[in-house]
């Protein structure tokens, strides 16, 4: 049997050319008013994401 990509994860992360993880921090979308505008758009870009060896088998097999 084939194993299937978690399409859930396939869609929230970016596998780089490297192999590395890219994928957005939690709690970043609602009560920004407070915040400087340079502040609101550095969190939009994308950070590394930290992620075992055996569940990037898991879930992303085919990556």
């Amino acid at each position: 049997m084939a194993f299937k990509t978690n399409k859930s994860y396939a869609k929230r992360l970016k596998i780089t050319r490297n192999g590395k993880i890219l994928g957005r921090k939690a709690g970043h979308d609602h009560f920004n008013a407070k915040q400087r505008r340079k502040n609101q758009l550095k969190q939009k870009k994308l950070q590394p994401f930290q992620m075992d060896r055996k569940d990037i088998g898991t879930y992303l097999p085919h990556n």
